[in-house]
């Protein structure tokens, strides 16, 4: 019933106001639109914050109304989204946020699309952070909002605020007909004080309109029309082309070139030579020559005819099946110790039965829908950037360093993004855009290929892990060892870092939930070959691969149902702090008294999924029940999933079943496909996903030798279950991902008795299992 009193109603396109330098002080008057000033933030000295500043600084930034609200004369409600939309309906989520303590009406709800810039605070679409990082600071701007509207009705009435009540976008009075809109009230809203945080209302839940109800998407009812505005959307008066020729290996150059046959090409204006990047890799564009033309497929054409010799660089030797052998020899010898408990180690050389395995997984690329766009123009020293990233206001930093020139200088746009991953968060595209605008003194429109994008983009790291484990005579584990090697996030920022750091660490390794008395985490180190960067759920994926991997082989080896055995090495309901045992633990950046690690959601959401899947059913010949459990992004995802396996290794999945504890939920319909496609892209990784190099250079090009699953591939069925909590707001976006590899493998295991420890189970041109 409920979704029936919403349906679809437009939004605007990414657009935004101006960054304005007034006071909070004032309060301005704009075409009839009440707007809120507020000067930048970090501008004001906190010795100079004035009346009116009381919700610059409450939890999670600044809540000051009109940096998220604006009311038109007609009731028409824009609310800014200062994160991006990638198709995770952040624009959605947010919305639902600001309008329900606005208590404004959703079909008067527009969204307007942020600039990049620091009055906002943290705009980093990234690490499923973005309801979680602003759910209350949202609510109170909404709930403050709602507040000022509803005095200026008193004092136009003259009566007590008491005897005001704000509901669906009107102001009415008690014991009368009176009633006054939200566009009837903006003006005079906007000459009142805004009120402190302690006098802020906020709505209990059980007055929640919007929050926890599954409104449908602000944006798709515009892709379907065509509307909006992706990266590949932007068109500039006056503007051009290019496409990048780039060196085959990280830091590799141009040692020659003849653009003569490229010129000759109809349609190509002009190349450009890009300079080279220098250690660390950061953000830098990768070198190369540009094509520029009139339009793209002039410049795709002109790029085949360049001929160029390339100086290899460092990283010419680097070769997958090698680097392999280097990390799994690492991964057999003493590394540093991240996490300990008890003496493993001891317990391990002394124990009458042990386990071990080793777990592999491959570098693996983001492949969004859209790869990575950027259109630049200059106006003198002016620089506007359009472009589908992630952080725009950290494009509009990375811009800065690279041209030398203020950020006050720089307006980043950040576009719709069609998909994203992670790569979008890496803005080297944009600044490639920005040189070669620069250098031809034309708006520069750069696209990059699936080939671009596959061959030069930043990867997920390639890793290798090996556990160790003491099994009692019952087969209860007694003492674990966790070694883990593969290159840093951290050697794409910093020269000298080979060594998985803290923060990579406790995405699943130093985190682990299990009640042995024994457990050390140890890492290897591993240089870096390509540029490694973070992809959906990071290093969770290679971690819980493992450990959900090998807890479900020490499960069959004694001889135990896998799902029981889980349980039982979770143990007993508890609060864990990984820091208490020497982890250096951040904790998803949040605070462990308000997201601790909480074993008895871990299990809840296991013994939930077990029900759903009906575990321990009979099953047919060749099927199998895999389940995998985890908690990442400071939510707690449970994943079975049943595989049948035909008597020639072809796969099918004919059902996964997920139960996700995220505490509050603000779109259940958009929590649930966020599972759904989290999983998918866990599978497709899972199956296919691997990235190689041969001498520096990647193999891969397109989708012929690098596929995603296909549509007849998805599971036949997919149920999930969002379990209801009052807890603290929890990460969707990238949970579900780590799941689907060892549910997956976990499932062939109990199907074939055959182990999967290697990533991935078919690769691009497979469609069978060896059975052998």
């Amino acid at each position: 019933m409920f979704l029936k009193q919403f349906s679809p109603t437009p939004a605007v396109s990414p657009t935004i106001d101006p960054v304005s330098p007034l006071s909070r002080r004032g309060f301005m008057k704009t075409s009839g639109v009440f707007v809120l000033a507020v000067s930048l933030v970090g501008r004001m000295k906190a010795q100079d914050k004035v009346a009116g500043s009381a919700l610059t600084d409450v939890a999670g930034g600044d809540a000051t109304p009109s940096l998220w609200i604006s009311i038109d004369p007609d009731g028409t409600v824009k609310i800014t989204c200062h994160r991006s939309e990638m198709g995770q309906q952040t624009w959605t989520a947010i919305g639902q946020i600001v309008a329900d303590e606005l208590d404004a009406d959703w079909k008067d709800v527009k969204i307007v699309q942020a600039l990049g810039h620091p009055k906002y605070g943290d705009q980093n679409t990234d690490g499923s952070r973005s309801v979680r990082y602003n759910f209350h600071r949202l609510r109170v701007a909404g709930a403050a909002m709602r507040s000022m509207l509803t005095s200026a009705a008193a004092l136009k009435w003259g009566v007590s605020v008491d005897d005001c009540q704000a509901e669906l976008g009107y102001v009415t009075r008690t014991n009368s007909r009176a009633r006054l809109s939200y566009g009837e009230l903006a003006q005079a809203a906007g000459r009142l004080e805004v009120p402190a945080e302690a006098d802020v209302q906020l709505k209990s839940r059980d007055q929640w309109r919007y929050i926890g109800k599954p409104i449908p998407s602000l944006t798709v009812p515009l892709i379907v029309r065509g509307q909006g505005t992706f990266g590949i959307d932007v068109d500039r008066p006056n503007m051009v082309h290019a496409v990048v020729a780039r060196p085959p290996q990280v830091f590799g150059e141009v040692d020659t070139v003849d653009d003569s046959q490229a010129k000759a090409v109809k349609g190509v204006l002009q190349t450009v030579r890009l300079p080279k990047p220098v250690a660390p890799a950061l953000f830098q564009p990768l070198g190369g020559i540009a094509v520029v033309a009139t339009d793209t497929w002039a410049a795709i054409s002109g790029r085949k005819k360049l001929e160029i010799t390339w100086h290899k660089g460092p990283n010419a030797a680097y070769n997958s099946d090698t680097y392999r052998e280097q990390l799994e020899t690492t991964a057999r010898q003493p590394g540093k110790v991240e996490r300990n408990r008890g003496d493993a180690l001891e317990a391990i050389a002394n124990s009458d039965r042990t386990l071990s395995a080793e777990y592999y997984v491959p570098n693996l690329s983001h492949s969004p829908m859209e790869p990575v766009v950027a259109t630049a123009e200059w106006n003198g020293d002016q620089l506007e950037v359009w472009a589908c990233v992630q952080d725009p206001q950290s494009t509009r930093g990375v811009l800065a360093g690279f041209f030398g020139i203020s950020p006050d200088n720089i307006k980043v746009n950040a576009t719709w993004l069609g998909g994203a991953f992670g790569r979008k968060s890496k803005p080297d595209f944009a600044v490639e855009a920005a040189f070669i605008s620069r250098e031809v003194g034309r708006p520069v429109k750069v696209t990059w290929t699936r080939e671009d994008d596959l061959q030069h983009g930043y990867y997920h790291a390639v890793s290798a892990q090996r556990f160790e484990a003491a099994l009692a005579k019952n087969g209860d584990c007694t003492a674990l060892l966790n070694r883990v090697v593969y290159p840093s996030i951290g050697s794409t920022f910093a020269t000298g870092v080979n060594m998985a750091v803290n923060w990579e660490l406790a995405l699943g390794a130093t985190d682990i939930p299990f009640n042995t008395p024994n457990l050390r985490t140890e890492v290897g180190e591993a240089e870096a070959h390509v540029r490694i960067g973070w992809l959906r759920s990071v290093t969770n994926i290679q971690h819980v691969f493992a450990v959900q991997s090998f807890a479900a082989e020490m499960a069959h080896a004694a001889g135990r149902d896998p799902k029981d055995y889980l349980l039982e090495m979770i143990g007993a309901s508890r609060l864990i702090d990984p820091k208490t045992e020497g982890a250096d633990y951040p904790n998803y950046d949040a605070s462990l008294v308000d997201y601790p690690i909480d074993t008895g959601r871990l299990s809840h959401v296991a013994e939930t999924v077990a029900k759903m899947a009906d575990w321990g059913r009979k099953l047919p010949k060749g099927n199998g029940l895999g389940i995998a459990v985890h908690r990442s992004f400071v939510s707690y995802v449970a994943t079975v999933i049943e595989v049948k396996v035909s008597p020639d290794g072809s796969l099918s999945i004919p059902g996964i079943w997920l139960a996700v504890d995220a505490g509050t939920v603000v779109n259940t319909r958009h929590a649930v496909a966020q599972m759904e496609g989290g999983t998918i892209f866990g599978l497709s990784n899972a199956l296919y996903g691997e990235i190689t190099a041969k001498d520096g250079a990647i193999e891969q090009a397109n989708f012929p030798d690098w596929r995603l699953l296909r549509m007849s591939e998805a599971p036949e069925a997919f149920e999930v279950k969002i379990i209801g909590s009052t807890a603290r707001a929890g990460g969707l976006g990238e949970p579900a991902t780590p799941l689907a590899a060892p549910a997956l493998a976990n499932a062939i295991f109990a199907a074939t008795g055959k182990r999967i420890r290697s990533l991935p189970i078919l690769g691009p041109t497979g469609s069978t299992l060896n059975l052998s």
